[in-house]
């Protein structure tokens, strides 16, 4: 079997309404409301979705065997500029963690900067030249 691609990803939360409004806001997310319940909001990054729970979420739903929170590392492509992207954290009071530094992703070189969201996941933002 081949996999074509990631199709949405689950991040456990500690406050769904604070990562909420960091999603939508700082990464300017659109939240999809018709597929955002009580126990879980689901944002639109490009072609991906990427899901909200907590840990209490109800246990008949399906679920990895440890929801954790503040586990996750993941990386996020942006189309705008690393300069820009610097401002527009400082502006929603995000701390930048790391970069600008060169890093290699799937589709080759790219400036990533890091940092945290209100769980401390940490958040690599890309900007791939000429992309």
């Amino acid at each position: 079997m081949k996999m074509r691609r990631i199709d949405h990803i689950v991040l456990t939360v500690s406050d769904i309404e604070a990562s909420r409004r960091f999603y939508h806001e700082v990464f300017d997310m659109p939240i999809i409301d018709d597929q955002t319940t009580d126990d879980v909001v689901t944002l639109r990054c490009g072609h991906q979705l990427i899901r909200l729970q907590t840990t209490d979420r109800p246990a008949d739903q399906l679920q990895a065997n440890h929801p954790t929170v503040g586990a996750a590392d993941l990386c996020l492509v942006s189309g705008d500029d690393p300069e820009e992207a610097l401002h527009h954290f400082k502006s929603y009071y995000v701390d930048v963690v790391a970069g600008p530094v060169t890093k290699h992703g799937s589709e080759g070189e790219m400036t990533s900067l890091y940092l945290h969201d209100p769980d401390k996941n940490l958040i690599e933002v890309s900007f791939y030249k000429n992309k």
